[in-house]
């Protein structure tokens, strides 16, 4: 049987890694019953993807390569000699695997990858998932045959020369998928309460963490958290959180997110783009806290078509203190609004009739063979 290779870089935050895995286990999929897939993953051991190596499922191949600091800092005169190193032992990797095809999905970890890909001239695309692209997409997309777009508006940043597609933005299969019984004896929950998810996606966010801990007493008794925290406050969070007496799960983070989707009747959050398409995905209602340092702002542009299409609420950052999150996420709860905002929420997640997941992985499949025609 033939193989079909790719390679995938995207990592630093699971913002960037968990739609490359969503790309490569439906590729997998698509491809295992007429060829043998061989994947492998590119990062750092600074990102994610290295915590989470065990279970990543495919190979990780190791590079030396960091971000520039937007204020000036002695660190940045080490980034060209970083960038040499980490380009060469990208060729070198690609020349000893011979991929079919280099799938970046953003970072500062994949412009080394495509960069090498674009000199050997293997076919190359990006997935995009924000609404103002990165400072790497931004750069790399006039020299790669085919951008995904998890929103349309995207384009406007990027060089007229690009190729692009809007395709929604890839998540996990089981997203949506699982009941919430189950969901709830993963964690241990009470059935008969209404459970609030509290996500700051990988890293945590500790502006919302501050706030939910400051107002936990006031939780009503019919409700239940699912409280992601992030690993740097976890600590904390559960010294003070998890003693207490209320059912909660807190936890620094899971590879198992579908599970606090599926027990949740609304989730507490920032506004990046992953986290975004996976409630849709879930269904699931939102109250939206958009990260106001994000680069062009781009947390508040992600959440502007859920909040005009009645899928979520946003509080800004700024007014964070002045506000109750888990007094408004119980009122939305018993009100009924919640179960408007889910249905809201889906309508996004279907605009396609099809899975982005499932468009990427077919358009990067067929451009691969067109390559080799």
């Amino acid at each position: 049987m033939k193989t079909f290779k790719a390679i995938f870089a995207g990592g630093g935050t699971g913002g960037h890694l968990f739609p490359a895995l969503a790309i490569a286990d439906r590729m997998k999929a698509r491809l295992e019953n007429e060829m043998t897939p061989e994947f492998i993953f590119v990062g750092t051991r600074r990102g994610i993807e290295y915590k989470l190596r065990e279970s990543l499922g495919y190979p990780l191949v190791l590079i030396n390569i960091r971000g520039v600091a937007r204020s000036l800092k002695p660190s940045n005169l080490l980034f060209p000699f970083l960038l040499t190193g980490s380009v060469l032992k990208c060729l070198y990797t690609l020349w000893r695997f011979r991929p079919d095809i280099v799938v970046g999905t953003g970072g500062y970890v994949m412009g080394p990858v495509l960069l090498a890909a674009y000199l050997l001239n293997y076919p190359r695309v990006i997935q995009e998932q924000n609404s103002f692209p990165g400072v790497t997409t931004r750069r790399m997309a006039p020299l790669v045959d085919k951008v995904f777009l998890g929103f349309g508006e995207a384009s406007r940043y990027l060089n007229e020369r690009s190729t692009v597609l809007e395709t929604g933005n890839p998540v996990k299969e089981i997203i949506g998928k699982v009941s919430r019984e189950e969901a709830l004896r993963f964690f241990g929950l009470n059935p008969d309460k209404k459970t609030i998810l509290i996500l700051g996606g990988s890293q945590g966010a500790s502006r919302i963490n501050k706030n939910i801990l400051a107002h936990l007493d006031s939780l009503s008794p019919e409700m239940q958290l699912v409280w992601q925290t992030g690993e740097k406050d976890f600590r904390d969070i559960f010294a003070a959180a998890g003693r207490k007496t209320a059912e909660r799960a807190v936890f620094s983070f899971t590879n198992q997110i579908e599970m606090a989707y599926a027990a949740a009747d609304i989730a507490i959050a920032r506004a990046g783009a992953l986290t975004l398409a996976e409630i849709a995905a879930a269904g699931l209602a939102s109250i939206l806290i958009p990260y106001p340092y994000a680069a062009g702002d781009h947390q508040t542009k992600n959440a502007e078509s859920y909040i005009l299409r009645g899928a979520a609420e946003v509080v800004s950052d700024a007014n964070l203190d002045q506000v109750n999150l888990l007094g408004r996420a119980t009122d939305l709860v018993k009100c009924g609004q919640a179960s408007r905002m889910a249905q809201a929420a889906l309508a996004i997640s279907r605009r396609g009739n099809r899975p982005a997941t499932d468009i990427i992985s077919e358009e990067i499949i067929k451009l691969a063979r067109a390559a080799k025609e």
